[in-house]
């Protein structure tokens, strides 16, 4: 057996073992043993994450979920198609799906090798999209052919949403729960290759990477790169109507810190326009694209970019180029200096029942810390006793969140105790628990 065919048979048993001891935990990840009504309503924020990329879509006929699990988001975005198909390595979680949507007549639930598509046709979909699966897949060849597959179903002009890990790479041995990681670098270097208009590249170095894409036709960027901005009339130039923070929408962006990103608002974007040939400088320094917008009524569509690390202070020069040329006259906006980082608790959970709050089951305390600078300076006790051990976990590098799991001794008693949590000389507000 080839080391490909061994990866997917290890996902397939992985897979129907984790569907057979409790797959609504294994695909939302927030509690053990949750009913059918919390579980499908652990969807909401990634729905939203899905359909606000629909109106990039010309038709709705049929979309497609890679990795459809027990149906939780095929169900809901039923609404949206006049069918969709959903795919999954595993038999026991397409089974669980038919149970789940045995109600909703235009969804349909199959089985795949775990690598490929080849139950559909070519261009036989208008929207492709995937949450929190290529992050589970140990194989880097397996997640790059998914993508090459869904290029394939899709039909000119459809569009890809998916999550990949961007995590930075580690020494450990990839799993079928702790997938491959894929650089920033590799999608945008993908979608060049397999002539796919990259349109959004958003949370990068993180475990949940959002990349967006248009299929556009065979040899369009090897065309679109040799004909040049000549080749694209335009009943008017394109045009700067607005620049502000890409967070905020205030006039104003800070230097640095997780607000450090505009919006820049043109107006006559030419529709070829991806992150991969269109280019934002801010006092002549080249910014990192995140999204490109649809053109909206009035004609204009919003491109986001993050800035440049160590950009000066004030009015700043904002330029557009496309294709290596001078898109449209340039436009100001003001760079201030950030405020100052405020590490602050976000939340703290049981460390596998993310859902039961501070009710600790596992013996595992998850601490989830927003604006860390140095999380070796973490440290936890409880009742007053140093708790040793602490594993910590850089969850979004951008915005300086990390993950703190606190193991309990076997010493602690069930019942109600206080953590306290410092990080160096900042001490925070005790949180009551209660292990059980």
């Amino acid at each position: 057996m080839d080391d490909d065919s061994q990866v997917l048979e290890r996902m397939r048993a992985d897979w129907n073992a984790r569907a057979g001891e409790d797959a609504y935990y294994y695909v939302a990840f927030g509690r053990r043993e949750q009913d059918h009504e919390e579980f499908f309503s652990t969807a909401t924020d990634v729905l939203r994450l899905l359909t606000g990329e629909l109106k990039r879509l010309r038709h709705r006929d049929a979309a497609l979920e890679i990795g459809c699990g027990p149906g939780r988001l095929m169900r809901p975005m039923s609404q949206y198609f006049t069918k969709i198909h959903g795919v999954d390595v595993s038999e026991e979680m397409v089974r669980l799906a038919g149970q789940n949507l045995s109600g909703t007549p235009n969804a349909y639930a199959h089985q795949t090798s775990g690598s490929d598509l080849s139950l559909f046709p070519d261009e036989r979909f208008d929207f492709v999209y995937s949450y929190a699966v290529f992050q589970h897949i140990p194989s880097r060849e397996v997640v790059f052919q998914y993508l090459r597959e869904a290029r394939r179903v899709l039909r000119i002009g459809g569009i890809l949403r998916c999550q990949i890990n961007g995590l930075p790479a580690h020494a450990k041995q990839y799993d079928t729960w702790s997938g491959v990681r894929i650089a920033p670098e590799e999608v945008t270097a993908f979608a060049r290759e397999n002539d796919f208009e990259l349109l959004a590249l958003e949370q990068i170095w993180t475990q949940y990477m959002w990349i967006t894409c248009r299929k556009m036709p065979d040899g369009w960027t090897k065309w679109l790169v040799g004909a040049g901005q000549g080749a694209f009339p335009v009943e008017s130039p394109p045009a700067i109507r607005r620049i502000s923070n890409a967070l905020t929408g205030e006039a104003v962006a800070p230097a640095t810190g997780p607000m450090a990103a505009i919006s820049v608002r043109i107006e006559s974007l030419p529709l070829d326009c991806d992150l991969n040939h269109l280019a934002i400088t801010a006092d002549g320094r080249a910014c990192r694209l995140t999204y490109i917008g649809e053109k909206e009524s009035d004609g204009v569509s919003q491109v986001n970019a993050a800035l440049p690390e160590g950009i000066r202070t004030g009015l700043v020069l904002i330029e557009v180029t496309w294709l290596g040329l001078p898109l449209c006259a340039p436009g100001w906006v003001r760079i201030i200096a950030a405020g100052p980082a405020v590490p602050r608790v976000h939340n703290v959970t049981d460390g596998v029942n993310l859902l039961s709050g501070t009710r600790i089951a596992s013996r595992v305390v998850k601490v989830m810390m927003m604006d860390v600078i140095h999380a070796d300076q973490f440290h936890a006790a409880l009742d007053g006793v140093d708790l040793p051990g602490t594993e910590s976990f850089c969850v979004d590098p951008i915005f300086q969140q990390y993950e703190f799991n606190v193991f309990l001794p076997e010493s602690v008693a069930p019942g109600v105790h206080e953590v306290q949590i410092e990080l160096g000389k900042r001490a925070f507000a005790p949180v009551a628990i209660e292990v059980v």
